[in-house]
């Protein structure tokens, strides 16, 4: 049976627990037997009661005191509930944690992890369902990263301790029940592989050929991948999918020669409209290519709205299967 996300998770936690005595894990409801609002901590606490720690609700308190091990030599994840409570911690994500690295006259690591469960279409409502990516774009000195079911997460999570930079790794609470793709095979028709190591590169036949680029961040990238074959079995259209680890520092340069080769993308993601990621690529996509594309670049995003509770307004904010697909035909054939 395929690895879940969730197990990859916790497995990756686990491994970088046994391998590295310096780091903690903090975050509420994380011991045992709750092991966490997503059970992504369960075993953690049992094996290391004094490196994983459940805490008070306070989240700014939370970050912190990770923030604070991390620069004293110690390595943190910290585990936001939800990611909508990371609010609660900006000030210590903005004006402690992501400027320590630079501010006391000499290089300083600053080794955290704050884990971000994100994203709606659970019917969790308003202050349980959002996709706060977009408010931490652009912070210097932070990096952000995002789950997929294509990058393992024990790599991701080990290679953003090692940057010695402080970075949020936002987490779609969707994909937690999902599988992990593995060996180069998403089903009988898609093959992916990984670009420079952090983006996966999702094809059908030949990855040098596509009509369209369809570039999207971990949280959406199951469903970028079925809108994909609807496109091909529906409307002959082959779409090649991109899914960055990183989404902050852009690594635009490695998305570039598969859409200066199609000479058409489009950019989805889930969180709200206005200053968002999505934009922030195309607008280096379009500097980079502009010579070349077919059409603009087209972003796709969830409505200016707050998210409602019941499933069928919140489909109506939420980027859905349909918003992407009706996007790319468009851009491929104008209609």
């Amino acid at each position: 049976m395929a690895e879940r996300v969730v197990e990859n998770l916790n497995q990756a936690l686990h491994a970088l627990l046994a391998d590295d005595p310096r780091l903690y894990l903090l975050g509420e409801d994380l011991a045992d037997p709750y092991g966490g609002a997503f059970k992504v901590t369960r075993g953690l606490s049992s094996r290391w009661p004094d490196r994983v720690l459940s805490t008070p609700l306070s989240e700014g308190g939370i970050v912190g005191v990770a923030g604070g091990l991390a620069l004293a030599g110690q390595r943190a994840i910290v585990e936001i509930m939800f990611s909508d409570f990371v609010a609660l911690a900006f000030d210590q994500i903005l004006n402690f944690a992501s400027k320590s690295t630079a501010m006391y006259g000499r290089r300083v690591p600053m080794p955290l992890v704050v884990r971000c469960p994100t994203g709606g279409n659970r019917g969790y409502g308003p202050t349980h369902s959002q996709s706060p990516q977009k408010h931490f774009v652009g912070i210097p000195g932070l990096d952000l990263y995002e789950v997929s079911p294509f990058h393992d997460n024990q790599t991701v999570l080990g290679g953003m301790l090692a940057t010695g930079r402080p970075g949020l790794l936002f987490e779609d609470k969707v994909l937690y029940t999902g599988r992990m793709y593995a060996d180069g095979v998403v089903d009988e028709l898609f093959r992916y592989d990984l670009l420079d190591g952090d983006v996966a590169r999702i094809w059908v036949d030949d990855p040098e050929q596509s009509d369209c680029v369809l570039v999207v961040p971990g949280g959406l990238a199951v469903r970028a991948v079925a809108v994909a074959r609807e496109l091909l079995l529906r409307d002959d259209i082959v779409c090649q999918v991109l899914v960055p680890s990183r989404l902050w520092p852009l690594h635009a340069a490695a998305l570039l020669p598969a859409v200066a080769r199609a000479g058409r993308l489009v950019v989805a993601e889930e969180s709200t409209t206005g200053g968002t990621w999505g934009a922030e690529l195309a607008h280096a996509v379009h500097t980079a290519l502009w010579g070349t594309l077919r059409a603009p670049v087209r972003l796709v995003h969830s409505a200016d709205s707050v998210i409602p509770t019941a499933a069928h307004l919140e489909r109506t904010v939420l980027v859905q299967n349909t918003d992407i697909h009706r996007a790319v035909k468009e851009v491929v054939r104008g209609a």
